[in-house]
């Protein structure tokens, strides 16, 4: 048949131009295709020659795009413009018949093109900023317009009106022709004429944020269709199979997104509401409404938009379903030539509907995706805003709030990880809240449409279930919560347990507390099976709901009328609408729990946010507002030095606002509440005159003061000090008598009740220019400040000491040699450079304090505060500080040092002494003054500064605490470097650069880690598997059975209706009422199995895990950063506990949804297979790009999350350190960092989420046009049932949904299988060998009785793979002897102790004790028979009796009689409960003495007859050293005591000294004997320091 433009029959009224050429309607569409071929034209040559010259240049980069004005209603316009265009054709091609008028689709067939190109052409202009080129457009728009206006003319003069739909098509064309006519204009106007009639016009430039190459996140700077379908993202995706997504490759967050802008944004809507509501929760939800409120509408916006445009899936099946049971086509006369169709025609036609679904589905899911994307972003946006508001109360949190437990680092913790992530949540949630309502009311009123009142009744049903399942949902997060408390407690006692894994292995109580760990476990899996039960009903619900709902619908629809209108056009229509329907009512619970959980985090924030600050409100003003105090009375009298005359505040307010004249521009951005002492209150204090004869020399002076942390009694009372400038002044005291809160006092850290502070010389002008900050007059400056307890950033050792300071490498190297610390930093494996801290290496306590006070001394400031630092280090290392970090560094530098310190001997260096008893000033002055003033105190001072010096003399090279936790670290390192864990190595793997390696490691990213997923399935048991395998099977196959079933009977009922003769629906009903009963049984039996499944598994591996480590050899503690085994018992285990079950349910469901509707689409129309091929090899490639770019972006988000939570918990523990140094600035930068790192992992996450979804549902929606098609053709001409059309439709609407479930699902499972894949790693570890050759009934009872050890040629070492530490000794200790040995570091002495104990390999040799030889002994009957003190005091919470006896064998009598021992008594009497007295985690409640008496007492319990002391009074003062030494000698008169000697004056009075070296024994003989050996090496370490 030949084609022709007018059509082909010779007769046509077609080519009739009688009634001139206008009105024939032939010609009218040929003039129509002028503009379009103009276009095409024109616009091919300059895109052509634009992509040759671009292609030969690189891409374009992104820094040059511009979006020329109206850009998005230009995007907008075109899309309705192709998609009226599209219907033209569609109308013409149905309106046409049979006769092929090629005029009727033809013109808008270029059109379509036409548009196509123009939006194509206009994009290319717009990225090269080229707008003169516009200039074809607008001529392009022109004719287009006056075309159209001329046919829209005609037909009206014809009488064609709005009931033919071509007439209403044209009228759009015309309107929208010429909206786009106006928006040209208006570009060329404000653009291109800029160019022409300025000589040299103003360049417009692109936003900030894109010519900043560093920003790659480009969603908000993208076109329309960009953003709509997250295209930008495709090379960002698809580099990720290339090379592994970093922090680098992701970029910069835009301006926009930054937590600083979105922080200013709150705060401003904070202040905004600080008059109207009052402070509270409200307040701080009118905040958030103000300031993230927008974006939040519009999201909700597009949400209804794509719930409406969901209803069309149903509808559309109803209408297809419809038109092909019956067969209708009228033909009306043609008007102008040609012919009309109505509208209602035109959508009768089922290939139009099939189309317009299409349609209808690709719109609803980019707004879906666009919803979910502006809440998800509004959230995270919101998030780092409340994650820095948070942070700046933390910079001005009262110390007291802090140190009183009012709020714990861990409650700060929560705040910022959980209740942030809550809001987050919530603002994410929030649009379903405002959706659900709308989707519901549609939903029943389409249904009760199809069905009348039994509809009502379905919905009913669903409406009734859904509070049960709110119900379900708050039980589980109860059982979540309690399931939470017991984690938290098995963990506490892991951590202890893993803490103090030496002491529990010497003293073999690891099963005691593997017990423990194991009942708590308990408790927690009793707590978890309610909730596997709770998450079974939750899912089993979710599965149920929607059958039951159908069923009952169903089942009233047919008793209610006998001719009840059971067509499957009405079936298959309802089917959709019911899931339709249960969506909403699912997240319901979900909805409400989050709003709930928001509800409770707003309160907790509102809590914090009103916690007690330190200073006053105000900003600083020009002149001094008369006493204005805030509630915790934090008023300081400050003094200004200018210059050399002292300048007192309470001056006259003139002279002030001249001083204080340039402040008013600095510092405008954040109101200074962390003034430390500000300009308000000074004028009034009770009596207070002005200070106006300051003593020129004095730094700090406190007249009369009273300080207290809490309201109540004062903690230092009457307090009159002063501190000289440039000086060094000592404050000593006994322990408890408020030291630390006088430094603390003088740092304004605590309130002060009464009495007059003053500050004077505190920072030089020279330091205000040095540390490049505007520091306020009349503020104190910079003080480095060292706590008594170190405290560390987690970050290099670099960092740490130099702070934020610049390097100078002179002063590094000055400093690091004062704190002895070069042999520490070249032990660690990257020398200066090795992270340390809680992600890094774990310090000793005298590494730390090194670190900490090094700090102190490289800061460049006037002042320096030094809380005890000698209390962790040994004698000669408190001497090499004193002499070369205090007395030299610091003097020569005229800095003013406060020290509080322990050790007396020091007191003749300082320059001012102040002595403190009981909270209050003993004495101050030069130390002649005291010994004049106060001779009783001197003499006292005398002997125990007498003792120290004795003890220095006698005081050995050899060995100290710092030699010690050198070797320690040594060991660590050594060890380390040896075994490195898998962990390691896989990601060492991954950073080095080789091609060939890195291909190798993209390979194995690349596969799914099945193995893990065998592990996990092996260990929840056979029966199980086969149970939810088979489950899960016979479950989904039910599921396509009543489908199909009410298909066939469906069709019957038509097939009938056609016959005219009667139905019974009875029979259908039973089977259909059978098979629905029989899937709701079966889906409580797989959610059930799944859970169940889950718990086996998470049960077992956890057991086998706590198993393994307590019985693993010292080298994995040694090996193994203690944070990455406690990982495996956090996070690990809680992946394990909480999530593998449920995505291994969504995964498998989804799975086989995914693969039944697949199956029953080929069914119906097995064409429909040939399509499958290219979608099923896209969809494999697409979801393959995006596991790795997904699990990459979720390890970022992790990994990103740690240091932005640490950072917040080093803050809240370094406060006092980071305000003394007025550090809160830098701080704050480095949060803002942090926070914004965290955040762009997260939406690159959520906009890859995004992509992968977008994708997915396009797919889905081809799927549905191909399924369409196929069966309406399959129908018109194979007669396929209308049933079987209605089936195969209502399946593939639903694919999509579950593709996007099954790729996400399977990217999570493959994230979480990998805490599997860490824990198997450590189930490998081999065990130490507890057996023996005896068995424990052939050890005698009482072993050892005597306690006479023999050693015989022992050589040992701490791994096969290492060289050995004890060579050939061979020593023999007779029964009740006190052995002293001795040696440098590394001489073996600690192996020696440890040898005993098995606890290091004894590759040859023996040790025989009372004629047994341990190594035939079972371990825990050798290690439960023998004493041993540990230079570390580790205590564990609990009571006082647990930690003296875990094993509970011991009476009070013996209990109390050991405390007596260890001088304890008198301190534990005194406690409330006295042996039942709590003891903290890791009894931080005692002082580090009091704990190493501690075990001193543990020792006495454990009545065995060898004792070990390991270097044990390392930590104890002078007095209470000398009084044990004595104890030891006669508590232990007839037992066996091996002493490790830290101090060589502690062996002097022992039966026998052993000086080792290098592993083997140089001497060994008594000690008088060998010192009156000239040449003995023991004498030579005694005489070394003399």
């Amino acid at each position: 048949m030949s084609l022709a433009f007018c059509g082909n029959e010779n007769n046509s009224m077609a080519y009739n131009v009688d009634r001139g050429v206008l009105n024939n309607g032939c010609f009218l569409d040929a003039l129509n295709v002028v503009p379009h071929v103009f276009v095409l034209f024109i616009t091919f040559p300059i895109l052509f020659i634009g992509w040759g010259s671009q292609s030969s240049k690189v891409h374009i980069h992104h820094s040059t795009w511009l979006h020329f004005p109206g850009h998005n209603l230009r995007w907008l316009l075109t899309f309705i413009l192709l998609f009226i265009l599209v219907c033209e054709i569609a109308e013409g091609i149905v309106s046409d018949g049979y006769s092929l008028h090629l005029h009727l689709y033809m013109p808008a067939a270029l059109a379509f093109m036409a548009g196509i190109t123009s939006i194509v052409y206009y994009h290319n202009i717009e990225t090269s900023n080229f707008p003169k080129l516009l200039l074809a457009l607008l001529i392009y728009w022109v004719l287009a317009f006056i075309m159209k206006t001329i046919k829209f003319a005609k037909y009206t003069e014809h009488g064609i009106g709005p009931r033919q739909l071509r007439y209403c098509i044209t009228g759009l064309l015309v309107l929208l022709y010429g909206l786009l006519l106006t928006v040209e204009i208006n570009v060329i106007l404000g653009r291109v004429s800029r160019y022409m009639c300025f000589a040299n016009p103003t360049e417009v430039k692109p936003p900030e944020d894109l010519q900043d190459l560093g920003v790659r996140f480009l969603q908000p700077f993208v076109n329309l269709l960009s953003k709509a379908t997250y295209w930008w993202m495709n090379t960002f995706i698809t580099s990720a199979h290339k090379r592994p997504i970093d922090l680098k490759v992701i970029g910069k967050l835009p301006i926009a997104m930054r937590a600083l802008t979105n922080y200013i944004k709150l705060r401003k809507a904070f202040e905004d509401q600080k008059g109207i509501a009052p402070q509270g929760p409200k307040w701080i939800w009118q905040a958030l409404r103000k300031a993230f409120g927008r974006p939040l509408i519009l999201s909700i916006t597009f949400r209804f938009l794509a719930d409406l445009l969901g209803f069309a899936g149903p509808l559309c099946i109803s209408g297809i379903v419809h038109h092909i049971s019956k067969d209708n086509r009228t033909i009306q006369p043609p008007l102008l030539g040609i012919y009309f169709i109505s509208s209602k025609e035109f959508l009768e036609n089922a290939y139009v509907l099939a189309v317009l679904l299409f349609f209808a589905l690709l719109l609803q899911r980019t707004f879906l995706q666009a919803s979910y994307y502006v809440a998800i972003e509004t959230g995270i946006n919101l998030r780092g805003a409340i994650q820095t508001k948070i942070y700046n109360k933390i910079m001005r949190l009262c110390t007291s709030t802090m140190s009183m437990g009012e709020l714990t680092v861990g409650q700060i913790c929560n705040l910022v990880a959980i209740d942030t992530n809550q809001l987050m949540w919530f603002f994410f949630l929030c649009p379903n809240l405002w959706a659900m309502p709308v989707q519901i009311v549609v939903g029943v009123i389409l249904l009760y449409y199809l069905l009348g009142i039994s509809a009502l009744i379905g919905a009913t049903v669903i409406a009734v279930l859904a509070p049960v399942q709110y119900f379900v949902a708050t039980k589980l997060s109860q059982t979540q919560k309690s399931t939470l408390e017991y984690s938290s407690e098995r963990l506490k006692k892991t951590n202890e347990l893993l803490r103090g894994i030496k002491l529990l292995k010497l003293y073999a109580w690891e099963r005691i507390f593997c017990d423990s760990v194991e009942e708590t476990r308990v408790k927690e899996l009793t707590s978890l099976q309610a909730f596997a039960l709770y998450t079974s009903i939750s899912i089993f619900m979710n599965a149920a709901i929607p059958i039951a709902a159908v069923l009952t619908t169903f089942v009233v629809h047919v008793h209610i009328s006998e001719d009840a209108d059971l067509s499957p056009a009405v079936a298959f229509a309802s089917l959709s609408l019911f899931h339709i329907l249960v969506t909403p009512l699912f997240l319901l619970s979900s909805v409400v729990r989050s709003t709930v959980k928001a509800l409770v985090s707003v309160q907790k924030l509102s809590e914090f946010f009103s916690s007690d600050e330190i200073g006053d409100e105000q900003e600083p003003k020009a002149t001094l507002p008369t006493g204005s105090s805030n509630h915790n009375q934090n008023r300081y009298q400050a003094v200004v030095r200018s210059s050399s005359k002292p300048f007192p505040l309470s001056c006259s307010s003139s002279s002030l606002s001249r001083f204080f004249q340039p402040l008013k521009v600095v510092n405008r951005k954040r109101p200074s509440r962390d003034d430390w002492n500000n300009y308000g209150s000074e004028g009034n204090h009770e009596g207070d005159g002005p200070f106006q004869d300051v003593d020129q020399d004095i730094c700090i002076k406190i007249s009369n003061g009273y300080f207290t942390w809490v309201d109540g009694a004062p903690t230092l009372s009457n307090v009159d000090i002063k501190i000289p400038f440039g000086k060094l002044t000592m404050i000593v005291g006994q322990v408890g008598c408020g030291k630390s809160s006088l430094l603390l006092a003088a740092l304004g850290e605590m309130q002060r009740v009464s009495g007059t502070w003053m500050a004077t010389h505190i920072h030089t002008y020279a330091d205000l220019v040095t540390a490049g900050t505007t520091i306020q007059t009349g503020k104190r400056g910079p003080v480095a400040y060292a706590s008594q307890k170190a405290w560390l950033l987690n970050a290099t050792v670099v960092e740490n000491i130099t702070f934020e300071m610049p390097m100078i490498k002179s002063r590094y190297k000055a400093v690091i040699e004062a704190c002895s610390l070069q042999p520490d930093i070249d032990i660690l494996p990257q020398g200066d450079q090795t992270e340390i801290g809680e992600r890094g290496i774990i310090l000793s306590g005298g590494q730390k304090q090194r670190i900490s006070v090094a700090r102190a001394l490289y800061q460049q400031t006037n002042v320096v505060f030094l809380d005890d630092p000698f209390s962790a280090l040994d004698i000669h290392l408190s001497d090499h500080l004193m002499q070369d970090g205090i007395l030299k560094l610091l003097r020569e530098e005229k800095r003013t040092v406060v020290l509080v310190t322990h050790k007396l001997q020091y007191l003749p260096h300082a320059d001012w002494i102040i002595a403190m008893k009981d909270g209050t000033i003993q004495t101050e002055g030069t130390l002649k003054d005291i010994q004049n003033s106060e001779p009783e105190l001197f003499e006292q001072w005398k002997t125990l500064m007498n003792r120290q010096d004795q003890e220095f003399e006698k005081e050995t090279v050899a060995e100290s605490m710092t030699d010690i936790e050198r070797k320690n670290l040594r060991r660590a390192m050594y060890s380390r470097e040896a075994a490195r864990t898998e962990e390691d190595e896989e990601e060492e793997s991954v950073e080095s650069e080789d091609d060939d390696n890195l291909s190798q490691v993209m390979r194995q990213r690349a596969t799914i880690p099945w193995r893990s997923c065998g592990t996990y399935l092996s260990s929840a048991g056979l029966l199980l598997l086969s149970l939810l395998l088979l489950s899960q099977l016979l479950k989904h196959s039910l599921m396509v059975a009543i489908d199909y079933w009410l298909a066939h009977w469906t069709s019957h009922v038509i097939a009938a209706k056609k016959d005219d003769c009667g139905f019974s629906h009875s029979w259908y009903l039973s089977v259909f009422s059978v098979l629905c009963c029989l899937g709701i049984v079966l889906c409580l039996a797989t959610s059930v199995a799944v859970e169940w499944t889950g718990l086996k598994a998470a049960k077992e591996l956890h057991h086998n895990l706590l198993n393994k480590i307590i019985l693993a050899p010292m080298r994995l503690f040694e090996t193994t950063p203690l944070g990455s085994i406690l990982n495996r018992f956090s996070t690990d285990t809680n992946t394990i506990d909480q999530h593998i079950p449920t995505t291994l349910e969504c995964l498998s469901r989804s799975t086989l949804l995914c693969v039944s509707a697949l199956g029953v689409i080929s069914y119906v129309t097995p064409v429909f297979l040939i399509a499958l091929l290219p979608l099923a090899v896209t969809c494999y490639f697409i979801q393959k790009y995006f596991r790795m770019a997904s699990r990459d972006l979720q390890q970022l988000e992790d990994s990103t999350q740690l240091p932005l939570l640490s950072h917040f918990s080093e803050t809240v523990e370094g406060l006092t350190t980071i305000r003394a140094l007025r550090y809160e600035p830098r701080f704050r930068q480095r949060l803002l960092q942090f926070t914004d790192a965290n955040n762009i992992a997260s939406l690159f996450l959520t906009a890859a989420n995004r992509w992968l979804e977008v994708r997915m549902e396009y797919i889905g929606a081809c799927v549905v046009l191909v399924a369409a098609v196929a069966s309406i053709t399959n129908s018109l001409y194979d007669q396929l049932s209308p049933g079987l059309v209605g089936l195969g439709l209502t399946y593939a609407l639903m694919v999509s949904n579950y593709m996007n479930w099954m790729v996400r699902n399977l990217a999570d499972m493959e994230v979480q299988l990998g805490s599997v894949k860490r824990i198997n790693g450590l189930l490998k570890t081999e065990p130490e060998n507890y057996e023996g050759l005896l068995t424990v009934s052939q050890v005698p009872d009482g072993w050892p009785r005597q306690g006479e050890i023999k050693i015989q040629n022992l050589s040992v070492r701490y791994d096969a793979t290492l060289k050995p530490v004890l060579k050939n000794v061979n020593a023999h200790i007779n029964p009740g002897q006190k052995v002293g040995i001795c040696g440098r570091t590394g001489s073996g002495k600690s192996s020696f102790s440890l040898a005993f104990f098995r606890m290091v390999d004894m590759f040859e040799g023996r040790i025989v004790i009372d004629n047994i030889d341990i190594s035939k002994l079972p371990l825990q009957t050798l290690r439960s028979r023998l004493s041993i003190i540990l230079q570390d005091p580790i205590l564990f919470s609990g009571t006082i009796r647990f930690n003296l006896d875990p094993e509970m064998k011991a009476t009070d009598e013996m209990l109390w009689e050991a405390l007596e021992i260890a001088q304890l008594k008198p301190v534990v009497k005194s406690l409330p409960g006295g042996l039942d007295a709590i003891v903290t985690e890791g009894g931080e409640n005692f002082s580090q003495g009091q704990r190493q008496l501690f075990c001193l007492a543990r020792a006495f319990v454990r009545k065995s007859s060898i004792l070990i002391m390991d270097e044990a009074t390392a930590s104890i003062d002078m007095a209470t050293e000398s009084i044990l030494q004595k104890v030891v000698m006669t508590a232990f008169a007839d037992r066996t005591v091996v002493i490790i000697a830290h101090r060589v004056h502690t062996i002097l009075n022992a039966d026998l000294v052993i000086v080792m070296k290098r592993g083997i024994i140089l001497e060994y003989d008594r000690p008088q004997a060998l010192l009156d050996k000239e040449d003995s090496v023991f004498a030579s370490f005694v005489q070394a320091d003399k």
